[in-house]
């Protein structure tokens, strides 16, 4: 373990074999830190945090700060943070909130960069991108492998299944489902454009995956189909694609209208 004399270790928090803190940091009591994460300069963690092994968080980051939520009241809840993330200068990260579930969760291996904002409940899953000034509002769901783009934001409640793309600038109002690409029209707001083919392809889906999800795509917004009807064919083309029957799925959990 490595701490700078100008860091502030509350003796109630936890750092495990080989973690760093960087100068004038500041890490609160009830904050747990696993081995190898090197914390940056002028970072402050503050509890209940927990973040797990290998991680990079650079200098002026917040983590665990309490939830930009009026209805907080100062109860206890957490920031779960997991393994090999990097998280850039000057990202946010909020604890829950008890009628939020009490936890906002980051998963493995994310990238979040410059300014990015993970606000309070937030669930994010595995491998996602978020570019610098994305930002999430609070109680969003993010699946596996989404990327969001620079200077996008989401809508409370939202949905983001995995695999999706949301493009620069987006205000993302809806859920979106997996494996589709959202960009901006005219008023800036998220639409649907087809399904995110490049990031499929770079995460080894064959051609016949990749067509099936195009079918589904089609199905739900070209043609202007009545979403129970687009419904019900998308339970047709599920029997034979476990793709489609994941996107499926997706839209049956939904209490937020989709983006279409």
């Amino acid at each position: 373990m490595k701490v700078h004399p100008s860091a502030q270790v509350d003796p109630g928090a936890r750092l495990d074999d080989g973690v760093e803190i960087g100068a004038y940091s500041v890490i609160g009591a009830d904050v747990t830190i696993g081995a190898g994460t090197t914390i940056g300069a002028h970072v402050v963690i503050e509890g209940p945090t927990r973040i797990g092994r290998d991680n990079r968080i650079f200098a002026f980051v917040s983590l665990g700060a309490a939830a930009q939520d009026k209805k907080f009241a100062g109860e206890r809840t957490e920031l779960v943070i997991g393994d090999r993330n990097t998280i850039r200068e000057f990202v946010t990260c909020n604890r829950g909130t008890a009628g939020g579930g009490g936890v906002t969760r980051i998963g493995h291996d994310n990238w979040l960069l410059a300014y990015s904002h993970i606000a309070h409940d937030c669930q994010v899953g595995d491998h996602c991108v978020f570019s610098n000034n994305a930002t999430l509002a609070g109680h969003v769901e993010v699946g596996d492998h989404v990327i969001v783009s620079g200077f996008a934001g989401v809508h409370q409640f939202c949905r983001i299944g995995a695999h999706a793309f949301i493009g620069m600038g987006v205000l993302l109002s809806g859920d979106v489902p997996p494996f589709l690409m959202v960009a901006t029209d005219a008023d800036t707001q998220g639409r649907p454009r087809g399904i995110n083919s490049e990031g499929l392809k770079r995460r080894g889906f064959d051609a016949a995956r990749i067509a099936a999800i195009k079918r589904a795509y089609r199905t739900l917004y070209v043609g202007g189909t009545p979403l129970a009807e687009a419904r019900a064919q998308l339970a047709e083309l599920s029997r034979d694609s476990a793709d489609v029957a994941q996107m499926l799925a997706f839209i049956d959990a939904g209490q937020r209208a989709l983006a279409r």
